[in-house]
């Protein structure tokens, strides 16, 4: 069955003042740029409907939240909610997750980076498209400031082990810590649309989270390199 079309909210004007593409951020990305001042900034990689990021920027006001998503609707509608309810600590990008953070996030920049319920891309064939990936990892590395955290949840079990393999062997980031899952107390109180949905149908998350050392950024600058060199040598 077809998905319902999303309802515009508001109207186009506003909702350009939270959509951005990549291209119009700036290079080195000053955050006073965007948000209109200077707050710790957490990044959300494909951000679906966009639950997470108004929930989370509703609860924080003190930070400043950038949503990333590849689907241009769904970026729409993102902005649209945005834009309505005035949540001025959050900003959507339609476009490529890897340009934004290869282009335009600088080295420990970003308080968190936050990845729920990727595309698996079932087919072997496919599975090089899959966002958690050695080059994908190598830049939320390098953005993290020390001890940001990087959040992982998917309901697919061999996307999550093999996420977890891949990030033990080609990072520095911490263990994987376990995140309990919450008892809902409304029908909307999950991290994302697509939780809720998986959580309805009886069906296992899994979730972790991973923080970057303090000692990373010690170690570069006592080298004179940036941190991103510490796994080139």
């Amino acid at each position: 069955m077809a998905r319902r079309a999303l309802r515009k909210t508001v109207d186009a004007e506003k909702v350009a003042e939270f959509l951005l593409k990549p291209d119009q951020l700036p290079a080195a990305m000053d955050p006073q740029v965007i948000f209109g001042r200077t707050a710790p900034l957490e990044v959300e990689v494909g951000t679906g409907k966009g639950l997470f990021l108004r929930n989370a920027a509703a609860a924080r006001p003190d930070r400043s939240f950038l949503g990333i998503e590849v689907a241009r609707k769904y970026a729409e509608f993102v902005a649209s909610r945005l834009a309505r309810d005035e949540q001025t600590n959050a900003r959507m990008v339609s476009g490529d997750a890897m340009v934004v953070f290869q282009e335009k996030l600088k080295d420990n920049s970003v308080e968190d980076v936050h990845v729920y319920f990727p595309d698996p891309w079932w087919k072997a064939k496919h599975r090089r498209r899959r966002i958690v990936n050695d080059r994908f990892l190598a830049e939320v590395e390098r953005v993290l400031v020390p001890g940001g955290r990087f959040h992982l949840w998917t309901d697919v079990q061999e996307y999550f082990e093999s996420s977890l393999e891949l990030i033990a062997r080609s990072t520095s980031l911490s263990r994987p810590m376990d995140v309990p899952e919450d008892t809902a107390l409304h029908d909307l109180d999950y991290r994302t649309h697509f939780e809720r949905r998986v959580r309805l149908n009886g069906l296992p998350v899994f979730r972790a989270e991973f923080s970057k050392a303090m000692w990373q950024v010690e170690i570069a600058t006592g080298l004179g390199l940036p941190p991103a060199s510490i796994h080139e040598s």
